[in-house]
C-alpha cells in the first residue's frame, strides 16, 4: 500500500501541484522514486495515517462481535437451564406423586392435606420460579411443604430435622436445595426399613449461602453412587449460574453422607 501510495502521488500527484508545495515539500519531490521507498520517516507518518481509522474500525467492530457472542452465550445459558428445568421437574413430580399414591392406597385421613401441599408446590414450580434467581425464603417455604409430605409418606420411620438462621432475604437459584433434598431422602430413607434421619441446615453468613444436609445410609442396601438424574442437573445448573463462586463437597462417610454446599447470594 506504500508503494502504491508513493507511485500515484509522484507520478500523478506531484506533476499538477508541486507548484503550491512549500520548500520542505519540494525538496521531498526531487527524490528518485527508491530513495523514497527507503525512507523510514515517511513510511511511519503514512502507516500511522492510513492505520488509524483501520483500527478504528476493527475495535468497533469487535466490540460489535463481543457484544454479539454475549448476547449469543446468555441465550444459551437460559435454553440449557430451561432444559434443565424440564428434566428436573418430572423427576421431582413422579417422587412426589408416588407419596401420594402410597396414602391414597392406604385411604389415609391425610390425603387431602398432602394434595394442598403438591398443589402448593406444582404452583410454585410451574409459575413463580421461572426467574434466574429467586426468593430464598420461598425456596424454604418450597422445602416446608416438601418435607410436610415426607413425614406424612414415612411416619416415625424417619426424624427430620430443619433449622434456618436467614436473617435477611437474599436471591438463589431455584429448586437448587430441593433436589439435594429429594436425593437425600431417595438414598437415605426410602430403603431403610427401620429408623433413617435427615438433618437439614441453611444459614447465611457474610455474602455466601449456607447449606448442609446430613442423611442416614440404609442398612438394607448400599448405593454405589449418590448421583442420579436430579443431582447430575442440579450440579449443571451451579456451573452455568454461579461458575467458580459455589463450592461443593459430598461425603461419603460410613453410616451417613454429608453434603455441604456454599454458594455467593445474588
Amino acid at each position: 500500500m506504500f508503494v502504491l501510495y508513493v507511485t500515484i502521488h509522484m507520478y500523478f500527484y506531484e506533476p499538477k501541484y508541486v507548484q503550491y508545495y512549500n520548500e520542505i515539500a519540494k525538496k521531498y519531490a526531487e527524490d528518485p522514486f527508491l530513495k523514497r521507498l527507503s525512507s523510514f520517516s515517511v513510511f511511519l507518518s503514512k502507516s500511522i495515517k492510513f492505520l488509524t481509522p483501520t483500527a478504528l474500525l476493527l475495535m468497533v467492530q469487535f466490540y460489535k462481535n463481543q457484544q454479539r457472542y454475549l448476547k449469543l452465550n446468555e441465550q444459551k445459558k437460559i435454553a440449557e437451564l430451561t432444559a434443565l428445568k424440564h428434566q428436573l421437574n418430572p423427576h421431582f413430580l413422579f417422587n412426589t406423586m408416588n407419596n401420594l399414591y402410597a396414602l391414597a392406597i392406604k385411604k389415609s385421613d391425610q390425603t387431602p392435606e398432602v394434595i394442598e401441599k403438591l398443589s402448593d408446590i406444582l404452583d410454585y414450580m410451574l409459575y413463580r420460579c421461572n426467574d434466574i434467581f429467586v426468593s430464598l425464603q420461598k425456596e424454604i417455604e418450597l422445602i416446608e411443604n416438601y418435607l410436610s409430605l415426607e413425614k406424612v409418606r414415612y411416619g416415625k420411620r424417619v426424624q427430620i430435622s430443619f433449622e434456618k438462621d436467614i436473617q435477611q432475604d437474599v436471591r438463589i437459584a431455584p429448586l437448587i436445595l430441593l433436589t439435594f433434598i429429594e436425593n437425600a431422602f431417595k438414598h437415605g430413607v426410602s430403603q431403610e426399613l427401620k429408623e433413617a434421619f435427615i438433618s437439614i441446615k441453611i444459614s447465611f453468613e457474610g455474602d455466601y449461602i449456607i447449606f448442609n444436609i446430613k442423611n442416614s445410609k440404609s442398612k438394607t442396601h448400599v448405593e454405589k453412587s449418590i448421583d442420579c438424574i436430579g443431582l447430575n442437573n442440579v450440579k449443571k445448573q451451579l456451573d452455568l449460574l454461579y461458575s467458580t463462586n459455589y463450592s461443593l463437597e459430598i461425603k461419603d462417610k460410613k453410616k451417613s453422607y454429608v453434603l455441604t454446599l456454599k454458594l455467593i447470594s445474588k
